[in-house]
């Protein structure tokens, strides 16, 4: 039966199988996993800025609306208000 101390690798070899495994791993990730994560972060990216491109249209819109009819939005605020205060209360 062969010792651990005489096989194939030895325990001084195991550093540097260790280096070629993590040379491996930083190689696979800068060449398949980094692209990817660059291409999901980017799709984030323009998602978001649809997102908040399409809320500031529509907060610009409801402001155009409140200053040409002031009394009906003052009128929907106010039946907001009481409807959310009767929820509340309950």
């Amino acid at each position: 039966m062969e010792s651990p101390a005489t096989s194939g690798t030895s325990r001084d070899d195991a550093p540097a199988e260790i280096a070629a495994l993590r040379a491996k791993v930083e190689a696979l990730m800068s060449e398949r996993v980094t692209p990817v994560l660059a291409d999901v972060a980017g799709r984030a990216e323009a998602a978001a800025n649809a997102g908040y491109a399409q809320v500031k249209d529509q907060a610009e819109q409801i402001g155009l609306r409140v200053r040409e009819q002031p009394l009906a939005a003052l009128g929907l605020a106010a039946l907001a208000g009481f409807v959310l205060a009767s929820i509340i209360r309950r």
